[in-house]
């Protein structure tokens, strides 16, 4: 592929999927009425085939963003490029009797390059941040008056990043990205009483966002005969969220507006490790932590308002026979993975947990390959709540050989 064509894409490529993302809605799950929504691990597919690992991954022929210290590992001659979209289908039950709901997103957009030797790489994408998209209902009653509660939400928080990683010495290397945030997440609450002479209720908030943020990662690797291994570890303090917050209170046939301020985005710590056998066997593994419960949330700390700090395990394994093996079948790469992540809520108790699989096609160009997972998650609390979804993404990894001279 030419160099000049793939400037050109890279340029209308992010210009367009920027725009798409900000538009689009990314979840149709209930559980995404709490905080800022249900937050996306912005690891690519291959990753996320394995459970959604990342923070101790490293591998020359996959971006991920997750870990901005990775980025060195890509092979020194060689421009990269990653986009995926996914479709998925959720099931859940309300008031009104079991639901579902289908989506259709693209994922993410990421570009990798080498900046000097192995020393310095750089990487650039634009990539969903968090996304609401739910519509639900309750029957409930109150004194002997009779209520339906409505609780209706859409919205996503967008970024574009660019992050530089740095090689300290051969079995170290350092990283960093910095995010632009921008995007608007907007919920409403509807209170419907059956008897007449009642008049309904409505509390219609936006929250709109236009933030920066940073995320910092450290790597250690070492490889030894048909061996490799590699710990990673990555930060995020906590900082003040840019944004504006109007809530709309209709009662009567007046709608007061209220503006308020006092938000933040939480601390964010993970650990991860990952070992590779021979360029056929790779297991990896992440932990990562976010304080919501001591971050500022609607003006309160998070606990004062019922939430609680987020935990997320991952891990994963690949498998590939024979990466120059005759048979297509034995350089496919087959992967398996779970999840498992407290939700934001302290009150409803509700867990999320997910499995995956996933296979990686490699083309007849050894640098380009098409990555599929399929995951499924179950989100359920002890109010009875249930969310089902089943999610496929298809991504596309394309590697260009660019930093060489040909000789005449």
């Amino acid at each position: 592929m030419s160099k000049r064509y793939i400037l050109a894409f890279f340029v209308i490529a992010v210009l367009t999927i920027s725009t798409t993302v900000t538009g689009q809605n990314m979840t149709s799950s209930p559980f995404s009425r709490y905080a800022y929504g249900d937050l996306n691990e912005n690891v690519p597919t291959a990753y996320r085939a394995m459970g959604g690992v990342g923070i101790g991954m490293r591998n020359n022929r996959v971006i991920c963003s997750a870990q901005p210290a990775s980025y060195t590992s890509c092979d020194t001659l060689t421009f990269m490029m990653d986009v995926a979209a996914s479709a998925s289908w959720s099931r859940y039950s309300d008031a009104r009797g079991m639901r579902n709901k289908a989506n259709g997103n693209l994922e993410y957009l990421t570009f990798q390059i080498p900046l000097w030797k192995k020393w310095v790489a750089m990487s650039v994408g634009v990539q969903p941040y968090s996304s609401v998209g739910y519509d639900i209902s309750m029957n409930d009653s109150i004194g002997g008056y009779h209520y339906t509660k409505m609780y209706a939400g859409d919205g996503n928080i967008s970024e574009v990043y660019g992050g530089l990683s740095i090689n300290i010495c051969n079995w170290f290397a350092i990283g960093a990205n910095i995010y632009y945030m921008w995007g608007d997440l907007s919920r409403m609450r509807t209170l419907t009483f059956e008897e007449a002479g009642m008049n309904p209720t409505i509390q219609d908030e936006i929250l709109s966002v236009n933030n920066v943020r940073l995320r910092y990662g450290a790597q250690l690797f070492h490889t030894w005969e048909k061996h490799s291994f590699a710990v990673g570890a990555i930060f995020e303090n906590k900082m003040k969220l840019n944004s504006t917050y109007v809530l709309l209170e209709t009662q009567t046939e007046d709608t007061i507006p209220i503006y308020k301020e006092g938000w933040q985005l939480p601390m964010v710590y993970g650990v991860g490790a990952s070992y590779n056998w021979a360029n056929r066997l790779t297991v990896g593994f992440d932990y990562e932590h976010q304080a919501m419960a001591s971050a500022l949330y609607n003006g309160l700390k998070g606990r004062e308002n019922g939430l609680q700090d987020h935990n997320r395990f991952a891990a994963g394994v690949e498998y590939r026979h024979n990466v120059n093996g005759r048979k297509y079948v034995e350089r496919m790469m087959w992967r398996l993975g779970v999840n498992v992540q407290d939700e934001y809520l302290a009150s409803i108790g509700a867990k999320r947990v997910s499995a995956s699989i996933g296979i990686g096609f490699p083309l007849h160009t050894i640098g380009t390959i098409i990555n599929t997972t399929i995951e499924y998650t179950h989100r359920g609390n002890k109010n009875g709540l249930e969310d089902n979804s089943l999610r496929f993404t298809i991504g596309a990894s394309i590697a260009e050989n660019w930093f060489f001279k040909r000789k005449l």
